[in-house]
């Protein structure tokens, strides 16, 4: 099966590493995102796919916009791919691109669609509370996720499982299941589902405001935030940008009953050797870990030791604008 590989970042590359090794599959091209300025030196770097793409001698193409390349578009045309399989690309196919392949064009998405159709799926289903997410295969169409689909994957979310820790197990899942679901779509053993449209969420791009603690909601509800967008959330300590990085499940290990109420913000508590008790709008929420501005990440005790934070101390609302 010949096929063309769409996908950019890290999420991808278990899916390009996996046809890359089966026998029954061979990748004649890979499209991806252009080099890009990361991390704190803002040095330009490839995409993790082209990468890989490049060391197998794979020619990769990356357009600014797709459906504008006429050029790229052509050389799609001419690999004559049965396949184009779209793993986390970062761009809308058009439909000339939908239509070119035989067999359409198979995307690996991180949710149990209907559910969390969008860019940021993964962080949107840990922020709001859920216990169960997964994968799914599906028929690209011109919609946002809203193809038909073929196969899914579902996985348990730990309460205390970050967004960084469970992107690696849906991207190897989603691997796992693109080979079954080409395997079986070139027998015509699947037959494509349309989704319910009425059952739709969705998982918008993230955004600064996002990020931003607001510790009048409850314990629970910034504990999902902190682990679904870690490590960037933060608050103000002093007049200081902080970053919250981890907290405890408040479900696991509920505040001692003795702690005072205290205002939301308000450091209550301390929990020696683990961190500090942070009143909230509805219950207390311990932090364990945590960054000051050009610092390295520490724990929350390492601050009470060194005399940072302590018992009345108050996190407070910062500007997100």
């Amino acid at each position: 099966m010949r096929i063309v590989f769409f996908g950019t970042p890290e999420f991808a590359l278990p899916s390009l590493q996996i046809l890359l090794q089966r026998p029954e599959f061979e990748v004649v091209g890979l499209v991806c995102q252009p080099d890009r300025p990361q991390g704190r030196g803002q040095k330009i770097l490839p995409p993790p796919t082209k990468v890989l793409a490049q060391a197998q001698g794979i020619p990769v193409w990356q357009p600014t916009r797709l459906r504008r390349d006429e050029g790229v578009l052509a050389a799609l045309k001419a690999l004559s791919a049965d396949v184009f399989v779209v793993v986390a690309y970062g761009q809308i196919l058009p439909l000339t691109v939908l239509q070119m392949p035989p067999l359409g064009c198979v995307n690996v998405h991180g949710s149990l669609l209907p559910a969390y159709r969008g860019a940021a799926p993964i962080q949107w289903a840990i922020a709001n509370g859920e216990t169960e997410t997964g994968v799914t295969t599906m028929l690209m169409d011109e919609g946002m996720d809203t193809g038909a689909i073929l196969l899914q994957a579902s996985l348990p979310i730990g309460p205390e499982q970050t967004s960084l820790e469970l992107a690696p197990q849906l991207a190897q899942l989603g691997a796992e299941l693109l080979v079954e679901t080409l395997l079986k779509l070139e027998k015509g053993e699947l037959t494509p589902i349309p989704q319910e449209g009425s059952l739709a969420s969705y998982a918008p791009l993230l955004k600064k405001q996002d990020f931003h603690l607001d510790w009048s909601r409850s314990a629970q509800a910034l504990h999902n935030q902190i682990r679904a967008f870690s490590p960037q959330c933060f608050t103000s300590l002093q007049g200081q940008r902080i970053k919250i990085t981890r907290s405890r499940s408040p479900q696991l290990h509920p505040a001692p009953a003795e702690l005072p109420k205290g205002q939301p913000g308000e450091v209550v508590g301390l929990a020696k050797g683990e961190g500090v008790y942070v009143a909230t709008g509805e219950g207390s929420l311990l932090i364990e870990r945590a960054q000051f501005p050009g610092k390295k990440e520490q724990s929350a005790w390492d601050w009470v030791n060194g005399g940072r934070l302590g018992v009345g101390m108050r996190f407070e609302a910062l500007s997100v604008e």
